[in-house]
């Protein structure tokens, strides 16, 4: 059972960047395709960004297109999410999920599994 504890998140000005990283227990990390989602007070868990298990493939959300970046080590066995020009509506509690369902992209909150506690993130206008 592969386990998913999410980091770096904090309170930023709007414009600002942080740096999201998943990091994953376990020996079998390289074998899942990796997404990251966020859920703001009173919504829905979001997709936000995916990458495939070689990290070949991302897709990300029309919301943060161009401004954030899904990255892959597998050799650290941990992912990351880049986020730069963030706003006030990124406000939310991001976590890291993985799937081993096969196909790209994979966006839907039920594909994955093993998610981590989240880690806020707050950006004041």
């Amino acid at each position: 059972q592969v386990q998913l504890v999410e980091s770096g998140g904090g309170l930023v000005q709007a414009g600002g960047s942080l740096r999201l990283s998943c990091a994953a227990s376990g020996r079998t990390f390289s074998y899942y395709t990796m997404g990251w989602f966020r859920q703001a007070p009173g919504r829905e868990r979001e997709f936000v960004a995916t990458i495939t298990s070689s990290g070949d493939n991302t897709y990300y959300a029309d919301s943060v297109k161009g401004r954030f970046t899904i990255s892959r080590d597998n050799a650290k066995n941990t992912v990351y999410l880049q986020m730069n020009s963030l706003k006030p509506e990124d406000t939310a509690v991001y976590y890291c999920g993985l799937t081993s369902i096969r196909g790209h992209p994979i966006t839907a909150v039920g594909a994955y599994r093993s998610w981590g506690r989240g880690t806020q993130v707050t950006v004041s206008s």
